[in-house]
């Protein structure tokens, strides 16, 4: 079976709704997404969408603060055109009908989140990805040009002369399509579901980056996974997020004997950058030998379960009173700041093929990325690369970038795994050489051998299995390779930052 569309978007999050909005006024617009439209990492994100919007803000302010959590390895243009343009986006998504939480006077309430100078945060209670979501699908619901493939999964880019002109497409009844296409976008998002513990939801298996690679693109920056540290870890049952919001607005990290630690670890205290937080939590749990928490019993506690009232809910359900029981947290994975390369546009190095929100690696994020800035970087860059999908064609212009040596594997041997497992257990929050050269010795040939059996016919769980075990085999081998501490990249053997040798953004290539 084929089909035809002037474009095709691959995920149903905030950048390719936002870029679909833009490409049905320009064609055809053939939207895929692997489960239902609704699920995705935008409607998981809880905290909210930040934008210098506030009085005593700035867009100079957002951009030292995005800048600062990045570690030294953002790109100073691409965090020009987040901060720059993101105020006009979030303004477009209030006048569509979004519906933010207000202050007394009626202006969008601000809240505040790690590394944060200020308050610049807009949220709908604890729901905001929820909300933009709801806004991005009204928009664009019914529309003529648009028409929608649920529960189907995108499997292989279609390259010919070195250009892509389309996807093949699984549905799931097993049923294969090609979609021819003038251009393709890889909206995917991320690949928390690589890791055991991780705060991201089924779909997130990394399809668009496994995709991009197995059809020579360029990856990079893959080393750089942000673990959240705040996740409610109660026995048998399952991870949550709770939001960054939650300390914005006064909880407190505390040890087992309910004493505030951060500060001891840095200034900034409990609103010190994720990874910080992260790694000072383990830090501390390693000194007491007991786990650690999240207090908010000094609180106003109705007002609290008010502003988050579905974390308060899932607290409930897990025994615990979310304004006052000690909350047992825990370090997750959540969010991917390398991916796709893309020039400021969405061009990857493919022509024909596009990338935005967190599949694509602008290096807007560098080593870290900014509490809430990715809902803002999906509207900004879901809407530049539509700009440029339905323009005149031209040429990307990839970041410099070190590109790794021969990424090729070869089929042997390999014993089953389990890739989530062996993955949080070797190229965690806290990485060493030992681990990560025996994962990466086990990940090179069952990798292979899993792209064989998904290539040779197989149904969704055969290709779910392939990319988490391509997308592993990548972030461990550049976890490898950058042997210095940086940002959401953490090495045990090679504690301190080393600016001399690895202020370097590394890719790889097929």
């Amino acid at each position: 079976m084929r089909l035809r569309a002037d474009f095709v978007v691959i995920g149903s999050g905030i950048a390719g709704l936002r870029a679909a909005i833009h490409l049905v006024d320009h064609g055809a617009v053939l939207l895929v997404t692997k489960a239902d439209s609704a699920e995705s990492n935008t409607g998981y994100a809880q905290g909210g969408i930040a934008a210098a919007l506030g009085p005593d803000d700035s867009i100079e302010l957002h951009r030292d603060d995005t800048l600062e959590a990045g570690a030294g390895l953002c790109d100073p243009a691409a965090v020009d055109v987040l901060v720059g343009e993101g105020p006009a986006y979030v303004q477009e998504l209030l006048s569509w009908g979004a519906e933010f939480d207000r202050d007394e006077d009626g202006r969008p309430a601000l809240g505040r989140e790690g590394a944060h100078a200020v308050r610049r945060v807009l949220h709908a209670r604890d729901a905001t990805g929820r909300e933009i979501a709801r806004t991005l699908w009204h928009r664009i619901a019914g529309h003529p040009q648009l028409r929608v493939l649920d529960h189907a999964l995108a499997t292989r880019l279609i390259i010919d002369d070195g250009r892509c002109r389309g996807v093949e497409v699984r549905l799931d009844d097993g049923r294969p399509i090609a979609v021819e296409a003038r251009a393709v976008l890889l909206a995917t998002g991320g690949a928390g579901q690589v890791f055991q513990e991780t705060t991201n939801p089924a779909v997130a298996t990394g399809d668009g980056l496994a995709m991009a690679w197995r059809a020579g693109a360029r990856v990079s920056d893959l080393e750089f996974v942000q673990f959240h540290p705040t996740v409610l870890h109660v026995p048998n049952a399952p991870r949550y997020l709770v939001s960054e919001a939650v300390r914005g607005e006064g909880a407190r990290l505390v040890n087992a004997e309910g004493d505030v630690f951060m500060t001891r670890y840095d200034a900034r205290g409990d609103l010190a950058p994720r990874d910080v937080v992260a790694t000072s939590m383990v830090r501390e749990a390693a000194r007491t030998g007991r786990p650690v928490y999240l207090s908010l019993a000094h609180l106003d506690g109705e007002w609290m379960r008010a502003r988050f009232p579905g974390i308060a809910e899932v607290c409930a359900r897990a025994g615990l009173d979310f304004a006052r029981d000690l909350l047992p947290v825990s370090p997750a994975a959540h969010y991917l700041c390398g991916g796709v390369d893309t020039d400021l546009e969405g061009r990857t190095g493919i022509a024909g093929l596009f990338a935005a929100g967190e599949v694509a690696c602008t290096r807007v994020h560098g080593a870290n990325r900014l509490a809430s800035n990715s809902l803002l970087e999906g509207l900004v860059f879901g809407a530049r690369a539509a700009a440029a999908m339905s323009g005149a064609p031209a040429e990307a212009t990839l970041p410099a970038a070190v590109v790794a040596g021969d990424a090729v594997s070869e089929v042997g041997g390999a014993a089953e795994l389990s890739v989530p497992a062996a993955m949080w257990a070797s190229a965690g929050l806290v990485r060493e050489a030992a681990g990560l050269t025996a994962l990466v010795a086990r990940l090179t040939p069952y990798a292979a051998q899993a792209d064989a059996r998904a290539e040779a016919g197989g149904d969704h769980t055969a290709w779910r299995e392939a990319n988490l075990a391509r997308v592993g085999w990548l972030i461990a081998r550049a976890a490898a390779r950058r042997t210095e501490s940086r940002g959401g990249h953490r090495r045990a053997d090679f504690p301190e930052r080393d600016d001399v040798h690895w202020k370097v953004h590394v890719a790889e290539q097929r």
